[in-house]
Order: C-alpha cells, then structure tokens, then sequence
C-alpha cells in the first residue's frame, strides 16, 4: 500500500511538472524568409521523404507564427477564423516530447514527455516520423459555444495548412498535409477532450 502511495505521487508530481514546462522561443525572424508569395506557390509540393536533420528554434518559431501565430497588436492571427474565435491550436510533436503552441506568449507549453510521431504517422504512412517536428492540427469546438461548429473548425484548419505549407517552401523546408494519423493513442497522448477535434498534420523538415 505504502509503496503504491509513493508511486502514484511521484507520478503526479511528474506529471505536474510536465504540464507546467514551459519553453520560451525566439522572437520570429521574418527576414530569414524572403521568397514572395507567388514564388511560394510556385515552389509549394508535398514532401515524403525527410532527413533528420533538426530544425532550430529560430526556425520553429517563424514556421509556428506563419503558421497561426498572432499579427496585430489586437491578438488577431495570421490564419483567418470563422468569427474571429480562434479555435485553432497547434502542436508541436518531436522527439522530446510534445508541446501546444501558445501564440500571444510565442512558448511551447509542455503537454507529454513522449516521442508522439509514430502515432502522427500511423501504421501506413511510416516516413512522416521520420521529420524531425511533425505539427497537429486541432480545432477546439469551445471556442463556438456549447454545440460547436465542426464544419467551421475544419474549415480553419485548412486556412492553416496553407501557411505551413507556404512557410516551409519559403524557408527551404519540405511538408506535407495528412488526415491520417492513429487518432485514439495520440488525443490520449496530446490531452485533448471530446471538443478538440483532431484534425491535420505536417510533418516539417528538410527533403531527404
């Protein structure tokens, strides 16, 4: 009983500490992405084969804030979103763990110390684990009132594939969108509630 006790306080406290982890990233440096938007659209291919090469925090900042990273000193975004309600979020799922992007604090809030990426892959797509940042793409129904907006949230996602997928072009990266993912391990892994509705992912990193 006694060391039952022990064990299931220790996990607690890991698992507080984990919650309260907070990372702190660098300011994005839009400089270090010149190429203009059409040569983007130009450029812009899904990716399936990535190195493991990593990509810094200077570059995961600037991809986070393309991505839905907030724009005007109102708060408002990067990624448009059906009323402004801003049902977006964004995780970060790497090696060392996974992480929600919190945009007015432009931080990684620590949600899991696991590698998540295989359950982003899944079983049939094996090479998106295989990118060194693999971004989750979730809508919280909340945002909408008590019966949410599925159709909406989808919707919005969509606003902020697009930017990944411009980003990464720009900064001489390579993604790719995917729906397929193994749903039930990763909302477990990540947290998520019956309200979060998982919805895209990237991998992200350079074309091997």
């Amino acid at each position: 009983m006694k060391k039952s006790l022990i064990a299931a306080t220790a996990l607690l406290i890991s698992i507080t500490a984990c919650a309260q982890e907070t990372i702190k990233l660098p300011t994005p440096d839009r400089a270090k992405a010149t190429m203009s938007v059409m040569d983007a659209l130009n450029q812009r291919q899904s990716i399936r084969r990535f190195s493991d090469r990593a990509l810094t925090d200077d570059q995961l900042s600037l991809l986070l804030w393309a991505a839905n990273g907030v724009n005007r000193a109102d708060g408002r975004r990067t990624a448009p979103t059906a009323m402004n309600r801003q049902d977006i979020q964004v995780y970060v799922c790497r090696q060392d763990g996974a992480f929600l992007y919190d945009a007015k604090a432009n931080a990684l809030q620590r949600v899991s110390s696991q590698d998540l990426r295989p359950h982003v892959a899944g079983s049939r797509q094996p090479f998106a684990k295989e990118a060194p940042v693999c971004l989750v793409i979730v809508s919280d129904q909340r945002q909408f009132g008590p019966q949410g907006s599925a159709d909406f949230g989808r919707i919005d996602a969509g606003y902020v594939s697009q930017n990944i997928y411009l980003a990464a072009t720009a900064m001489g990266l390579g993604t790719v969108a995917r729906a397929m993912m193994d749903r039930e391990p990763l909302v477990k892994g990540l947290g998520l509630v019956p309200e979060q509705l998982l919805l895209l992912n990237h991998p992200v990193g350079y074309v091997k």
